[in-house]
């Protein structure tokens, strides 16, 4: 509906945010980030949330924003090597970790989303991962129980969007943005190109039932994490 598109970021988080809540986050590096729903969520001064997400970003870039802000207290991340700032806050034990398989991070946000409370997985078993986890066997191959993810709140951005609040990802920016969209228990999308009318039906990738309020995007700059080059071939 018409009431899901809000004016600014700023405006789409108001009233939804608080200290304490557990925020999902899409994107995977700085790729398909929503940047301009981080910034509003920095602005708002909220602390002491967990954050899930693949990575925290990189210093001064995406969720590092967050980091530096002393916003975060703990976070449950997949890969969190490009940020020296989450490494020294992890080692000085302001900031605690949770550390999850991409694959079973993955599966977590949908099975979260589906409602599904907990599924068996392989992935793990015999590490630090799989401690104080129940174990079972299937088929005699061993398996600790995960549990799925419901945030409070999730970010994503959105190649496309309507009014109704069904979004449309492209190429690798798609990454974890379904998966986070469906676990919120509140969604908000920042959406790079909304359509007047509605997405073709066809064509959608995350449906508006899970989604509750959208933005155009404010500031499109994309910041790319390590840009690399070769040499032009001679004609």
């Amino acid at each position: 509906m018409a009431e899901k598109l809000r004016a600014s970021a700023v405006d789409a988080l108001d009233g939804i945010v608080r200290d304490g809540m557990t925020i999902a986050v899409g994107g995977f590096g700085l790729c398909g980030i929503p940047m301009n729903l981080i910034r509003a969520l920095r602005d708002t001064g909220v602390t002491d949330l967990t954050i899930v997400s693949n990575n925290m970003g990189v210093d001064g870039k995406g969720l590092g924003l967050l980091l530096e802000n002393q916003q975060v207290s703990r976070v449950l991340a997949s890969y969190v090597g490009e940020n020296q700032l989450f490494a020294s806050q992890y080692l000085d034990g302001t900031l605690a970790v949770e550390f999850v398989p991409q694959g079973t991070l993955a599966e977590r946000l949908r099975a979260g989303g589906a409602g599904i409370p907990a599924f068996y997985t392989p992935t793990g078993v015999g590490t630090p991962i799989a401690d104080g986890k129940p174990e079972a066997e299937f088929d005699g191959r061993r398996a600790i129980l995960e549990r799925g993810i419901v945030a409070d709140l999730a970010l994503v951005r959105a190649h496309a969007g309507d009014a109704e609040g069904n979004l449309r990802y492209r190429l690798t920016a798609r990454n974890f943005n379904p998966l986070a969209a469906m676990s919120g228990r509140v969604t908000v999308a920042e959406v790079e190109h909304l359509h007047d009318g509605f997405l073709d039906p066809e064509r959608i990738d995350t449906p508006g039932v899970f989604v509750q309020r959208t933005v155009v995007v404010e500031d499109p700059a994309k910041d790319i994490e390590k840009r690399t080059v070769r040499e032009r071939e001679g004609a």
